[in-house]
This record gives C-alpha cells, structure tokens and sequence, in this order.
C-alpha cells in the first residue's frame, strides 16, 4: 500500500480548474519528483495534499486513511510536513523559535530535543546562527532552515516546493546531498522541482504534469532517457 496516494483529484481555484484528475502515488521510502512548468499544478498538487486546498472530486490517502477535506493543522499532526516554494519562514523569529514552531506536534521533550541535535548535525549553519532573525540570513540559510522546521516534527512524509529556487549552484548541490542524506536515513519524499535534471538524479520515479493533468510516470532514470522530456525540461534540443 502506497504511504501517499491521490485517486482522480480535482482542485479549482475558484471557477480555475487547475488539477484535472490527478492520479499519483509514494511509497515508503521513496523520493518521488513532481516536474512541469510553471502554472503546470506541482505546488496545487501539494497544497491539496497538505489541506491549503480541498478537491473537489476524487480522494487524498495517507498512511491507510482518507485525508481530503482534513483541515491542514489536523494533517500535520498524522506526519505530512510541508516546505512551501519561497520557505515562508517566521522572519522576526530567530532560529531557534523557527525551529521549535516546527515542533508543535511533539509533546515529549526529549524526542524534540533529538530532532533538534539532528538539525544541527544536517545544517551546522544554523547553529551557529541559532540567535540570529530567520529574516536576516541569506537564501540558502533559510532554506535550511525552512527544511529543518520541517524536520522538528519528525515527519512520515516530507514535501518539499522548489528547494533549490533562488539559490547558487553550490548550495542547490549542499541542499541535494542534503534530500538524499534525509531520504538514505528512512524520509519519504514528495519534491517539487524546476530543476528536473536536479531533481531526477535524486528522485526513484517520476511524474511529468501538463496543464494540471498527468502526462508521464516512469521510473527516474527511465524519465532522464526520454527524448520529450529532454527537451522540454532537461534542457537539451
């Protein structure tokens, strides 16, 4: 059984039907990469999955239970944490405040404390900043920082929008090494990613999503060979 599955999903905007039954499915431990161009539906596709946006039609299934119409706080609490496109962080909070908003689930100390320590270990510039504003640190640092507050409420699953916008290519690279650390260490994986090459090495499977419809599913390698794909989101002619 699939951790996360949408069955014929609808989502409107409105009178804007931006998801024309989307049918998409992750399993336990795997990355699975969203790729499309912008407008497409990748960040709709998540915001239904995480409760911004209820489907008109069709359903949203996590870990075994119906989750569509589930007010969004309610689903955060069964696992799915959610890293939106441009990280939203708490500006006027410092790090440490940002972190621990992350961790509202968690009830028991010592569990938050762990997640905490193993924060640091993945993004040791956020200790060192750990008193500085979420506002004042650079794109990269708050988007470590946005992926660790994710990561304070020990999620079964982790959505990530665009990680690697706005970044330097050093960094998109720490960012990736740091998706591949999460997942080898038992995280699943939702991505959103306008770097498809990017995010095709690092992902399992795959699918390509065209005017909120699915157009392709494949594995990840098999999508890094097709020859439409190449051209319309690796860059090549």
């Amino acid at each position: 059984m699939a951790l996360l599955e949408l069955q014929n999903v609808n989502t409107y905007y409105g009178a804007i039907h931006a998801l024309k039954g989307i049918d998409l499915a992750v399993n336990k431990g795997e990355i699975v990469t969203l790729i499309g161009s912008n407008g497409a539906g990748k960040s709709t596709t998540l915001k239904t999955v995480s409760g911004l946006l209820s489907p008109k039609e069709g359903q949203v299934t996590f870990d075994g239970q119906r989750i569509d119409g589930t007010p969004a706080y309610k689903i955060t609490e069964m696992g799915i944490a959610h890293v939106p496109e441009g990280r939203k962080i708490f500006p006027r909070l410092t790090v440490l405040e940002n972190l621990e908003m992350g961790a509202f689930t968690i009830s028991d100390p010592a569990v938050r404390q762990r997640n905490l320590e193993r924060v640091y270990t993945l993004f040791p510039r956020l200790q060192e900043r750990v008193h500085q504003k979420g506002g004042t640190l650079s794109g990269g640092e708050q988007q470590m920082l946005a992926i660790g507050r994710a990561l304070m409420m020990s999620p079964k699953l982790l959505m990530l929008d665009e990680p690697s916008m706005g970044l330097a290519p050093l960094l998109v690279e720490q960012i990736f090494a740091i998706i591949r650390q999460l997942n080898e260490d038992g995280v699943t994986i939702l991505l959103v990613e306008q770097n498809a090459l990017m995010a095709l090495e690092v992902a399992h499977r795959g699918y390509v999503i065209q005017t909120g419809t699915i157009a392709l599913h494949d594995s990840a390698a098999a999508l890094r060979e097709n020859k439409s794909v190449r051209e319309a989101y690796l860059g090549e002619l």
